[in-house]
């Protein structure tokens, strides 16, 4: 498929469904209220549909799931925090953009070892003796395999790839916009991976640090579109939206792990795997991408330290 043809039907897609949604009598009721009834009316209706869905979760896998859920959701709206800068500003400089990338970087790099791959390799050990690490690292062989296929099929650019001139282009920012979405699911995966194990230290901490990691994503989405025009509070919420994929993929890997215990261990190293394959292929070259930065390589080192004290303290 090609990359005009995609944004084509992705475009096509959102306004057919648009439509529907305007045309449905009960939308057009809800419309027509008064704005304060009309406001009160669409916040009760999403409480009621948070209070069946975390209901039903609760009910059918215990409070673990509903725990580690809720951590991807605000693990993804951590995107539409960083994006928030771009309401005052169009712009900001190299070393401070880097700066936050790196510092990310070392953030997960640390929760991947601590909050993954150690705990998934005494996982792996207490089920198959002395087969832990083959096991997680089957695992994370998987989960490269499975993002560089993902990057292969689907049509899209990485961080270190734009330039100035194509960031006046819309549709290379909107190909930009679903490589941030396509690595967001198995960030929001392994949170959920995390959270099934059942240590809720271990969850707490690797969705905080997707969290931490998902800042500067909301920032590089927001502030191109805000370039080129687009009405600012609209650039947030698009960015919002792209972190927005990782709660599914949070509660697919937290329910698979809760079901299906034995594969705890390999699911661990699927995480560790796509997380490490992010931040190889994107975070740590976009910090490079215009010349070595030294505030990058400390920043990723003060992430990482932070991370692994925050560890140390809670375990």
């Amino acid at each position: 498929m090609s990359t005009t043809t995609l944004i084509t039907k992705l475009q096509s897609y959102s306004e057919t469904a648009i439509t529907k949604i305007k045309n449905c009598p009960q939308y057009q009721r809800v419309q027509a209220l008064p704005a304060l009834q009309r406001n009160l009316t669409w916040v009760g209706l999403f409480l009621i549909s948070q209070i069946v869905i975390f209901g039903a979760l609760y009910l059918l896998f215990g409070s673990i799931v509903v725990i580690g859920f809720l951590a991807s959701i605000l693990a993804g709206l951590a995107t539409g925090v960083g994006a928030l800068p771009a309401l005052w500003f169009k712009n900001i400089s190299n070393d401070l953009f880097n700066s936050l990338l790196g510092g990310a970087a070392g953030v997960m790099l640390a929760a991947t070892a601590f909050s993954l791959l150690v705990p998934g390799l005494a996982y792996g050990n207490a089920m198959w003796a002395g087969k832990g690490i083959y096991i997680v690292s089957a695992g994370m062989m998987i989960g490269a395999l499975f993002l560089h296929y993902a990057d292969r099929q689907l049509p899209h650019i990485h961080f270190d790839s734009l330039s100035d001139a194509q960031l006046n282009s819309l549709k290379k920012i909107w190909l930009f916009i679903i490589a941030i979405t396509i690595h967001n699911f198995p960030e929001g995966m392994s949170v959920g991976v995390s959270f099934g194990s059942g240590d809720l230290k271990n969850g707490l901490l690797l969705s905080s640090a997707i969290a931490l990691q998902n800042i500067p994503e909301g920032l590089a989405v927001a502030l191109p579109l805000v370039g080129l025009g687009y009405n600012k509070w609209k650039a947030v919420g698009i960015a919002t939206l792209t972190g927005l994929v990782e709660p599914v993929g949070g509660l697919l890997g937290i329910t698979m792990v809760t079901v299906f215990e034995p594969i705890l261990p390999i699911a661990m190293g699927f995480a560790a795997g796509t997380m490490l394959f992010v931040i190889s292929e994107e975070i740590i070259p976009e910090t490079h991408s215009k010349g070595r930065s030294r505030h990058a390589t400390f920043a990723l080192m003060g992430g990482f330290i932070i991370m692994m004290m925050l560890d140390n303290l809670l375990g």
